[in-house]
């Protein structure tokens, strides 16, 4: 059982092989990722789907027998949903560097027996997708049938057909990019200077299992989800729910330049449920690996280039006209390339308002668009 386990647990655990070289330098020891799955892999081991998540989530993508509590992307994993769990044998990976149950910076070194903090060898995408392909393998599957690959998540799924050509069979990619583009950067950038500059932050040594403020930084994790959450929507959407709408006085605090607009106190409220369930060094490791990811790395300097090095049969590309973060030009590169790589691609552009969210909230659209190309992928 992994060191941070917990009885009952509804993760399950791979012990990565030891060392695990790290992509910038440096190795990992006794290192770990937490994954779960849903369905029954098939004897010839050749219906698996596994799924890569952004930043923030945990592998508990669906309830289970194990855990019947509701994951991120419940409604559209199961059976007879999106991604049918009576055809398809699912697994989420939380990414290496994630505190949702894998090694990352608060989690203890074996060498000196105290949490890695800023010790932690600087992670990439790399990393993540070896990781993954590493966690399959243990599974006994040599090729996967899909791989689904959201927002960061998406990123590290290129970068797993890259470095292992040949493990998988399709791809769907959701609302990602094959490189951090200057808005993303600076946003990304932005995030991880609110944590840095509170003083609570401390270095990265911050006291991790802190029950009040004085040993963590609350601020600078608050101000980091507020941006986050800003950029994963759209402007329609902002103004489509709150308006103008002011909190009622009753809502509002006796101080000078107190919250005011009910879009304020929504911020507030998404701000204050992540603070405590997301650790800032991983936050800060994930949010730097995913500004260095540049498929181009691979193409001698053309995104182009690099996309043709992925060797698929088939693949899905969804992006959403309203996402700034990861805009709808950057989900036509990675169509183009994956085309010219020789894959037969579907390009699906969807008018949701919810921006980068959508795929977390415009359920029936997305569930049409990858369910239906599953299923064409099973009967093929």
């Amino acid at each position: 059982m992994a060191p941070n386990a917990q009885a009952g647990d509804a993760r399950l655990y791979f012990e990565l092989p030891s060392p695990f070289p790290m992509k910038r330098g440096g190795q990992l020891h006794d290192a770990h990722i937490a994954y779960e799955t849903w369905g029954v892999l098939s004897p010839a081991h050749d219906n698996a789907v596994l799924i890569l998540t952004g930043l923030s989530p945990s592998a508990h993508a669906a309830s289970s027998s194990r855990d019947p509590s509701p994951g991120w992307w419940e409604a559209m994993i199961g059976p007879g949903k999106a991604i049918d769990t009576d055809r398809w044998f699912v697994i989420c990976v939380n990414s290496l560097g994630s505190d949702k149950g894998s090694t990352c910076p608060a989690s203890i070194d074996p060498a000196s027996g105290k949490p890695y903090r800023l010790s932690f060898p600087e992670l990439a995408l790399e990393d993540v997708a070896n990781a993954a392909h590493a966690t399959v393998s243990h599974l006994g599957i040599s090729r996967l049938g899909c791989l689904i690959g959201c927002s960061m998540g998406g990123m590290s799924a290129l970068a797993y057909m890259l470095l292992h050509p040949g493990s998988v069979c399709a791809h769907i990619s959701v609302d990602t990019a094959p490189q951090a583009q200057p808005f993303a950067i600076a946003i990304r950038s932005l995030q991880r200077e609110a944590i840095r500059l509170d003083p609570r932050w401390d270095e990265g040594n911050y006291d991790i299992h802190a029950k009040d403020s004085n040993h963590y930084p609350d601020t600078g994790m608050s101000i980091a989800r507020k941006l986050g959450v800003i950029t994963y929507r759209s402007a329609m959407e902002w103004n489509g729910r709150f308006a103008r709408i002011r909190l009622d006085s009753e809502q509002r605090a006796d101080e000078p330049f107190a919250r005011e607009f009910q879009v304020e106190s929504y911020l507030e409220g998404h701000a204050r449920r992540f603070v405590r369930h997301f650790d800032p060094n991983s936050y800060l490791y994930l949010s730097r690996a995913s500004d260095w990811f540049d498929i181009a790395e691979y193409g001698h300097g053309s995104v182009l280039e690099g996309l043709k090095r992925i060797c698929i049969d088939c693949a899905m590309v969804i992006g959403v006209s309203t996402d700034i973060l990861f805009p709808l030009q950057q989900q036509e590169q990675i169509a183009e390339g994956l085309q010219a790589a020789g894959a037969s691609v579907e390009f699906v552009a969807l008018d949701s308002p919810q921006g980068h969210d959508a795929f977390l909230v415009d359920i029936d659209n997305y569930s049409r668009a990858i369910g239906g190309f599953l299923n064409r992928l099973a009967s093929a």
